[in-house]
């Protein structure tokens, strides 16, 4: 039998944050085994661990297919590993096919902090599209390269408000060709919030988005002149991220709640 564990990232209570499934194997499977559990589980990311040495390869599947960088499921491995398979250092390294080495490190309140890459943003062209897409026109569009053929498209909008009323029209977003698009305005009680839309990879709206703010610390970092910032993902289940620019990489923080353990039938 192998275990499933369902986890709550980015919450600070049960039901919160973004569920994400892990399954450790002792080696890979098929790819079609992979994908095949990804869309049997039905969450927005079940994330696959398998030991490297003193490092574990780490990949990412959705319902649909993989992806090339996931926040949420990553912290998720990391919880897991520490609280239930008897991971002890105070920082783990995920070997990943697509985005490098990621690093998570325990901080002593027993949060876990992310290293991953920053993602710069440019100008994005298809105001129209996107507008369509989300049902409301935002005031400036960028885009932001996870890999050579994943990307995702950030809407900036004046108000929190105004993200927090978006109703998307998910037969628009097949037209648009990123991995999804990610709307954001700065906030009072927080720095910057966001939604994030990804219908084409069979997630109509994610609850909270860790790559996504791979792209948001950056944009945000040099819109408030600041390299530290408070996140809030302003869907139904909401979560929050603390997001910290360095340079070249972006470190963000979180916890995460276990809400189930399971076994696989294979």
């Amino acid at each position: 039998m192998t275990d499933l564990y369902q986890v709550d990232a980015f919450a600070d209570k049960l039901f919160e944050g973004n569920p994400a499934a892990v399954v450790q194997f002792d080696n890979w499977p098929d790819d079609s085994l992979l994908q095949s559990i990804a869309t049997e589980n039905n969450l927005a990311e079940t994330a696959y661990l398998v030991a490297n040495g003193a490092k574990w390869e780490l990949r990412w599947f959705t319902p649909s297919f993989e992806v090339a960088l996931c926040g949420h499921a990553t912290l998720a491995a990391a919880h897991v590993l520490y609280k239930h398979l008897g991971y002890q250092g105070e920082s783990i390294t995920f070997v990943t096919r697509l985005s490098g080495e990621l690093i998570v490190e325990r901080k002593n309140d027993g949060s876990l902090a992310m290293e991953f890459p920053a993602i710069a943003i440019r100008k994005h062209d298809k105001l129209s599209e996107v507008a369509a897409a989300l049902g409301s026109t935002p005031k400036s569009i960028w885009v932001g390269d996870y890999s050579p053929d994943q990307f995702d498209i950030v809407a900036v909008f004046d108000s929190a408000e105004e993200v927090a009323a978006l109703t998307p029209n998910e037969s628009q977003f097949g037209a648009l060709g990123s991995r999804g698009v990610i709307a954001t305005a700065a906030a009072k009680d927080f720095d910057f919030v966001s939604r994030y839309f990804a219908p084409a990879f069979g997630i109509p709206e994610d609850p909270v988005t860790g790559s996504a703010h791979c792209l948001l610390t950056p944009y945000w970092s040099g819109q408030l002149n600041k390299t530290e910032l408070r996140a809030r993902q302003i869907s139904a289940r909401s979560g929050t991220l603390g997001c910290r620019l360095l340079g070249d990489r972006v470190e963000l923080t979180g916890r995460a709640i276990d809400y189930m353990k399971g076994s696989l039938s294979l």
